[in-house]
């Protein structure tokens, strides 16, 4: 009976065995470079092909680039460190580091200042790219343009204080009146900040001489690194509001502000950035006042500005176009 019992009772494994390694033929390296690299004889020529160029190309650059002079005075010392070996001259870099980053104008005494700008860069953008970080560090970020502005290109402390005071005004004022009308409220933020900008420009003059001051730096003195920087962070954040704009316009049903979104949208978008430099340098000054003198810096921000909003109204109108139809009907 006990002899019948346990036969009936189903075999339990009581230890595991481990996984047996897959047969060469199904997995391992050998096993993905037959598939990928020599699946077929075409497949298996054009791997050949491909490696006896990055052979030549490797052959060619790394000597270049192992036998490079780091240390060297000017390019004929250089080439006689070498003595006709294949090499890079990169002691320009170690020599010339400074205008790489800074320009050749910028002063060498000033390059804190640039730096410094730059470090509180991360500071300032913190706040907006990770959501962990307190809210009231935003404030760092709405502070962040002005100070850099002055650390860049100096002067008198005023001029960025009461340009911040107007930011502020202009914010009060709409907020007070956005709850009327919108248009209403637009206005008067725009005027509470002229005025405020008015009247700081006659103070600040009048504090000039009292004021902190720092070496100021002309526009033209400022290139390297540093004004590429510049010129992407400023014009990238002043387009992304205009080309969502645009975006929306061209998907407007009024025929005015469809027609004037798509006339820019295209004009722009079919003209070489570097003839818009041209035009920002040599043209844009004919369409401001007589003597205003306005900044080669502004004009260029300006057409960038121009150029970049053009193309994230085009991304952002894609991303409209892939939404299905429903979904304008829910929003309608």
């Amino acid at each position: 009976m006990s002899d019948t019992h346990a036969e009936s009772i189903a075999f339990v494994r009581e230890s595991s065995l481990p996984p047996s390694a897959p047969p060469d033929k199904v997995g391992g390296p050998l096993k993905w470079v037959k598939d990928n690299l020599f699946p077929t004889w075409a497949n298996a020529l054009l791997t050949v092909v491909a490696l006896y160029f990055l052979y030549l190309l490797l052959s060619g650059s790394l000597p270049w680039l192992l036998n490079g002079v780091w240390s060297a005075s000017s390019l004929s010392e250089c080439r006689e460190i070498l003595d006709g070996a294949s090499g890079a001259c990169f002691s320009v870099i170690s020599e010339r580091w400074h205008q790489l980053l800074f320009g050749f104008k910028y002063p060498s005494d000033q390059y804190w200042r640039p730096t410094l700008a730059l470090v509180l860069l991360f500071i300032a953008i913190a706040p907006v790219l990770f959501i962990d970080l307190p809210r009231k560090l935003l404030f760092c970020t709405g502070l962040y343009p002005f100070l850099a502005f002055w650390l860049i290109w100096g002067g008198p402390i005023w001029g960025p204080i009461f340009a911040l005071l107007g930011v502020i005004a202009g914010y009060v004022a709409y907020s007070r009146l956005v709850h009327k009308s919108f248009a209403m409220a637009l206005a008067g933020g725009i005027v509470a900040a002229v005025i405020v900008w008015y009247i700081g420009g006659f103070i600040g003059e009048a504090l000039r001489p009292a004021s902190p001051l720092l070496e100021a730096i002309p526009s033209r003195d400022l290139g390297g690194f540093m004004l590429n920087m510049m010129l992407g962070i400023t014009c990238v954040s002043l387009s992304l509001p205009i080309g969502v704009a645009l975006a929306l316009g061209r998907q407007s049903h009024l025929p005015i502000v469809k027609g004037i979104c798509v006339v820019f949208i295209e004009f722009v978008r079919g003209v070489p950035l570097i003839t818009l430099l041209f035009v920002a340098n040599v043209m844009l000054a004919y369409f401001f006042p007589p003597g205003s003198g306005v900044d080669l810096f502004i004009r260029v921000v300006i057409m960038i500005t121009m150029f970049s909003s053009a193309y994230i109204a085009e991304v952002i109108r894609g991303g409209l176009a892939a939404l299905p139809k429903g979904q304008y009907e829910a929003a309608d």
